[in-house]
């Protein structure tokens, strides 16, 4: 027999051992013939799979030929229809929308012009559509037939698609105007697979010439758009051929992928579709035959050795498996004892040592649990954070305290390095402290660690502690471990750090404010005061400590207010701003304010006040100002106030008057309310130019009322600016000069003008005939002075009245002026009497006589027409006299006479 080795002896010279060594040796032809049948069963349904994918892909690929061969027909014959033979027409898009109600297979239909532009669309666009850059657009215009393009989103109907056309080429035309194009989308497709059904797992795609998923089935809108993510043989087998089976495993599982090109053009794929089938399942059965193979075959050999294995079953297999139950219930915490015989003295022997074993276990660990219980009931109910860890400073216990602040659960920190879980740096310097488990494992003792120790958690949170470590130790006084104990002592350190800022804060405040802080004893007696030593007031009230406020002299502040100060003070109640005035030694004086809160002791005794105090010499003195300005801001001159943005700021009553703005109307709004459009950019260019320099302005403006009218003011504006000589305010003053301007238009109109007619009267015409000469004789040119009178006017007077004789004097002037040149005049001298100047009718007497003639006529022609006056219609005659001038040896005078 030859040596083997001790362990291998053991096992083979045992009675199971050879038995199942035989029936494994037995075994094992039979096994190799169940997994070769199993094999040949994986082929075979792998060349079935390929065989029905392949039979899908034909389908697919057949109907989509029919369709391209029916989109090809359809086309062609819509190019030749009339109505597409103008694709800018709007009935060329309502013709193609009838169209495409008919022909549910297509997702649109349009006629782009040669140019590209799209107007001729079955779908509304949202937006311009050019297609001129498209190459199966300009393949279809410019080789004159049917083009096939690659798969996009259709810009109009926004779906996953691909576009055919065909030139549009009118009767009688050799040049296309445009192309017929149809877009099928890609919907036929998924319901082709589902009507054809798929294998159980797989996957159907169609891809554009990069491998971009186009269209996916099932769906799966994540997957779209994306590059198929194929191995390097799939890719050159796609390139080369465009067709072809390949086996490939993905995120190990075995696929079966079967691609052929799904549309081509031009000999080249411009879509191509594959189909993966998943060969897990397909794996699975086999290995589920070869398995029911292969147990059918050990069911045979242990038949054929149960005989033989019957006695050694009874006499050693039945006990050993007893003896394994029972080790299985003692390793779950359970001790179920055993027969007192076993069968052979050996394992009957082995049986009694194995109870003994299993009463010593039992006891033991109801023992360590006790203590551990023990244990867990101290950690969780110390206020402490508690940690242990072993000798090499690995964690291997936290309380839920420590879990807490660390932040890390016990599950994930237990085997952890004590420095990954518990890291503390210094509070000051932001160092890191000295490992807790190499101090105690040195120096063999407690050990407490620095104070200003900060904690930081996991999630970053820090944490302020106090801690310590101390040694854990064996029966034999060894060190085994570190447990580390440690408190939040956040809140206490925050707390002192606060009031050691809040320290420093009150310092910094009372020697750089101007206010001061002070107290007052349960006597009301100044005891400590804190504030600048720089300001006078505090001076002063220095040499007050000891002392009440009211006992030194305060002039401005009356017997009574003292009073009512001290009864306040004494109900102990607190109080705020109150006032009063102090006289310094160099009689300079000032006023104070003063506020206080009463401070109580611990069993509730008064023990005086506390409070701030301010110098408000100055405030006192701006309101004294204010007050007076208030009372020049309350005159009769309207005033406005803006700020260096011209927002009106504040008006008085006045400007209300005068501009009808209330002040809630006008503060907040720009000084460009009153604007009224009168005043060109030059006007306010010197007006700010006069603000920027010397600071004012004045002059008269037209400003624009709230009701709409425009009148005239007289304003004054000067710039404020503060001690540092920073803009701050404008301050606006105006009073209206419209009156004053309008009596004066009045004066005017009454010196020169007929009151009746408001024609020029004798006056300013004869101002006119002055001027007339002036300018002929400069220019040469000739004028004329046409003078009529009315016919029978005194007849009129005395049988209609002399109101009706104005009436009809009015309707007189407004012919006359009706009839004649903007630049020409027409005058009433009085009575009946009217004179009309005409300027610059020619260098030509001849000339200048026409024209004159002309609006004689055409003045007679109006004046001839019936007057209404009242209820009588009266019709009157005129006299016309006439006379040209070119201002050679004539005088105005002269000239009158003979009109």
């Amino acid at each position: 027999m030859p040596s083997w080795p001790p362990r291998i002896a053991a096992l083979w010279s045992t009675l199971s051992a050879r038995i199942r060594w035989l029936i494994l040796v037995a075994s094992l032809p039979a096994a190799a013939l169940v997994v070769h049948q199993a094999s040949e069963h994986r082929l075979a349904g792998v060349s079935a799979a390929q065989e029905r994918a392949q039979l899908t892909l034909r389908a697919v690929v057949a109907g989509q030929e029919r369709l391209i061969q029916y989109t090809q027909d359809f086309l062609g014959k819509l190019a030749t229809l009339p109505q597409v033979h103008d694709p800018s027409q709007p009935a060329c898009g309502v013709f193609l929308a009838e169209v495409l109600a008919l022909q549910p297979l297509y997702v649109n239909i349009g006629v782009p012009r040669a140019d590209g532009e799209l107007l001729c669309n079955a779908r509304p666009l949202k937006a311009p559509v050019n297609v001129a850059n498209r190459p199966y657009f300009q393949r279809a215009l410019t080789e004159r037939e049917f083009s096939v393009g690659a798969f996009q989103i259709d810009r109009a109907a926004q779906v996953a698609s691909v576009n055919f056309a065909v030139p549009v080429i009118p009767p009688g035309s050799t040049q296309p105007v445009g192309a017929a194009v149809a877009v099928v989308g890609l919907e036929w497709w998924s319901r082709r697979l589902s009507d054809l059904g798929l294998p159980e797992g797989a996957v159907a795609r169609v891809t554009d010439p990069d491998g971009k998923v186009l269209a996916r089935f099932p769906p799966d809108p994540a997957e779209l758009g994306s590059v198929l993510d194929d191995d390097a043989e799939f890719s050159a087998a796609l390139l080369q051929s465009g067709q072809g089976v390949l086996q490939r495993t993905t995120a190990k599982v075995p696929h079966l992928v079967v691609f052929q090109p799904l549309i081509e053009s031009r000999g080249k794929a411009v879509a191509t579709m594959s189909l993966t089938v998943p060969l897990g399942a397909l794996y699975a059965e086999a290995n589920k035959h070869m398995w029911i193979d292969m147990a059918f075959l050990l069911m045979g050999v242990a038949l054929s050795f149960l005989l033989a294995r019957a006695g050694v079953r009874r006499a050693v297999t039945r006990p050993l498996q007893r003896l394994i139950a029972a080790t299985d219930e003692l390793a779950q915490g359970r001790h179920v004892p055993l027969e007192r015989t076993l069968g052979l003295a050996e394992l009957s022997e082995l049986g009694r040592r194995f109870d003994r074993m299993a009463r010593t276990r039992q006891a033991a660990e109801v023992q360590l649990r006790q203590s551990e219980e023990n244990l867990a009931i101290t950690l969780h109910s110390i206020g402490d954070a508690v940690m242990a860890t072993d000798a090499a400073g690995n964690i291997t216990r936290m309380n839920p305290v420590a879990e807490r602040l660390t932040g890390w659960p016990l599950a994930e920190a237990i085997g952890r390095p004590l420095r990954d879980v518990f890291r503390v740096v210094n509070a000051s310097t932001r160092q890191a402290q000295l490992d807790p488990v190499q101090l105690v494992m040195t120096g063999g003792e407690v050990v407490e660690l620095s104070n200003h120790t900060t904690l930081i958690a996991r999630d970053g949170a820090e944490y302020q502690i106090a801690d310590s470590a101390a040694p854990i130790r064996n029966a034999q006084g060894q060190i085994v471990g570190v447990v580390l104990v440690f408190s939040d002592v956040t809140d206490a350190y925050q707390a002192r750090e606060q009031l050691q800022a809040n320290a420093a804060r009150f310092r910094t405040l009372a020697a750089l404010s101007s206010d001061w802080y002070w107290e007052q004893d349960a006597q009301l007696r100044l005891t400590r005061l804190e504030g600048s030593s720089e300001s006078p007031p505090v001076q002063e009230a220095a040499k007050l400590i000891g002392k009440t406020r009211w006992e030194v002299n305060s002039p401005g502040v009356s017997d009574a207010q003292w009073a009512e100060h001290r009864a306040q003070l004494a109900r102990h109640e607190e109080f705020r701003d109150f006032e009063f005035q102090r006289v310094a030694p160099s009689g300079e004086e000032y006023w104070v304010s003063v506020s206080g809160t009463p401070v109580f002791d611990e069993e509730g005794r008064f023990a005086g006040y506390r409070g701030v105090g301010k110098d408000i010499t100055a405030r006192r003195r701006d309101e004294r100002e204010l007050r007076i300005a208030a009372i020049a801001f309350d005159s009769q001159e309207g005033m406005m106030v803006t700020g260096p943005d011209t927002i009106i700021l504040r008006t008085n009553r006045a400007f209300t008057r005068l501009t009808g703005y209330d002040a809630e109307e006008a503060v907040g709004r720009p000084a460009s309310l009153l604007a009224s459009g009168h005043h060109d950019k030059s006007f306010f260019d010197a007006m700010w130019a006069s603000l920027n320099t010397t600071g004012e302005w004045r002059g008269e403006i037209w400003n624009r009322c709230k009701s709409g009218e425009v009148r005239l003011n007289s304003m004054g504006i000067t710039a404020v600016r503060d001690g540092r000589g920073v803009l701050t305010h404008y301050v606006g003053m105006l009073s209206d000069l419209t009156q004053r301007t309008q009596a004066a238009r009045e004066i005017e109109t009454l010196a020169f003008y007929d009151a009746l007619t408001h024609l020029p009267n004798r006056r300013l015409m004869m101002d006119r005939l002055q001027q007339a000469f002036a300018t002929s004789a400069r220019t040469g040119m000739l004028g004329a002075l046409l003078c009529l009178d009315l016919d029978h006017f005194k007849t009129l007077n005395d049988t209609l009245g002399h109101d009706m004789g104005d009436v009809l004097l009015q309707q007189v002037g407004q012919r006359l002026a009706a009839c004649v040149r903007e630049g020409d005049t027409v005058a009433r001298l009085g009575g009946d009497e009217f004179l009309v100047l005409l300027e610059d009718l020619g260098g030509q007497a001849t000339e200048a006589a026409e024209q004159a003639q002309a609006v004689g006529e055409k003045i007679l022609l109006a004046l001839n027409q019936s007057y209404q006056l009242a209820s009588h219609h009266v019709h009157s005659t005129t006299s016309v006299g006439a006379v040209l001038f070119d201002a050679q040896g004539q005088t105005v005078e002269d000239l009158v006479k003979h009109a």
